[in-house]
């Protein structure tokens, strides 16, 4: 297997890394690289200039704004927008339920909600997690019963991210209870400005609003929003949930805060010299350093192989990639968050508050935040537990 890129592909990464640094505004690249939370807004402009350009959503069919590409232009795009710290396109937008109604929905659904998804005119969030089941997500309780030509929705769920700015939710509901768990869940997009809806925020370890929880009340859901068949929501979860997973590994982002771990020790006294100078520190780097490469060389075999696999059916080696790819970017988080030593205590965003200016570099006081928020990749997407089970079955056959 040949993994080096051609003359064609090489200039076409140029093009797009020259692309987000001239078009991208520097202010945003810049927080998001600090680690500062952005605003709705922030992550708007961004999605729209790159779907103007047509790289919002490349994977998705071409008659709906995707791209004829390889699987390679696709992984280089993907690496250059991490690389550059650029806010990638909405996740749940054009990784998650656009590419479930691609596959799935009827026409009719395609062209209601895909082409204002691709634009983020619709802002959608992810109903999946509840209270009891986050990684046994098949024990989900959240019911939805039939009623003429509706669906009535009644129950709650958690860690439900950006859902404060979200416009619809596509939701795994239960409408069979005498069916085994996974085959009685049904695939439903619900638009959030429906009554009875309720949303309320969860403040996280980082001190952030990122994350809620959303309460279904007697919602009534047109059936007309059931997305393929009723009861083989799990299958079609499982589809999203393969390509959430690809992309978590996101070793762009982790090559990015390598190169501003370097930048920043070079900078930070330690003892005659400055923290680059430790040989301790710079063999820790390293060792992330040659993990992130053999992960790099893994999602390189895995893009390869993308145009020998089914549509519709999910790789098992994206598994590997979110374990390793997630184990690395909590790798990052730390090394960062140790640059800054006790500067990097946490702090409130943008020092909201305090009567004195920050102490030491300003870009520390988020160090410690990003640290805590980046516990959460092992554990969304599917838990690495619940990842090392489903590689013990695909490969090894337990």
């Amino acid at each position: 297997m040949d993994l080096r890129f051609t003359p064609e592909e090489i200039a076409f990464r140029r093009e797009v890394r020259a692309f987000l640094r001239r078009e991208i505004p520097s202010d945003i690249r810049r927080r998001l690289s600090e680690g500062r939370h952005l605003s709705k807004q922030d992550m708007v402009t961004c999605h729209r200039i790159l779907n103007a350009r047509g790289w919002a959503v490349p994977h998705w069919p071409r008659e709906w704004g995707g791209q004829d590409w390889s699987p390679v232009l696709h992984y280089i795009l993907q690496e250059e927008i991490q690389r550059a710290a650029v806010p990638p396109p909405l996740p749940f937008n054009v990784s998650m339920v656009g590419p479930v109604i691609a596959q799935f929905g009827n026409e009719a659904q395609k062209r209601r909600f895909l082409p204002a998804t691709a634009n983020i005119d619709m802002w959608w969030c992810q109903g999946f997690s509840e209270p009891g089941a986050g990684s046994d997500l098949a024990s989900l309780r959240t019911r939805a019963e039939r009623d003429g030509d509706h669906y009535v929705v009644n129950g709650q769920k958690t860690w439900t991210t950006l859902a404060q700015h979200a416009d619809w939710i596509f939701c795994l509901v239960r409408t069979n209870r005498e069916a085994k768990k996974q085959e009685g869940i049904s695939f439903l997009l619900i638009d959030m400005a429906t009554p009875g809806i309720t949303v309320r925020p969860i403040i996280t370890i980082d001190g952030a609003h990122e994350v809620n929880e959303v309460f279904f009340d007697d919602v009534r859901v047109p059936i007309e929003n059931l997305v393929g068949e009723e009861n083989k929501g799990w299958d079609y979860a499982k589809f999203l949930l393969g390509n959430e997973r690809t992309g978590i590994a996101r070793i762009g982002l982790s090559k990015e805060r390598i190169t501003r771990a370097k930048q920043l020790a070079r900078a930070t006294p330690a003892g005659d010299g400055t923290l680059w100078d430790d040989p301790d520190f710079r063999k820790r780097v390293a060792l992330i350093e040659v993990q992130l490469k053999a992960l790099e060389i893994t999602q390189m075999r895995v893009v390869a192989g993308a145009r020998g696999r089914s549509a519709g059916k999910p790789d098992p080696n994206s598994s590997i990639l979110k374990i390793k790819g997630s184990e690395l970017q909590q790798a990052t988080t730390e090394l960062l968050k140790d640059i800054a030593g006790p500067y990097g205590l946490p702090a409130a965003d943008g020092h909201d508050g305090a009567n004195e200016p920050p102490v030491g570099p300003d870009w520390a006081a988020f160090a410690a935040a990003m640290y805590f928020n980046y516990r959460k990749v092992s554990i969304y997407g599917g838990s690495n537990e619940i990842q090392r089970n489903i590689i013990a079955k695909a490969f090894l056959g337990l």
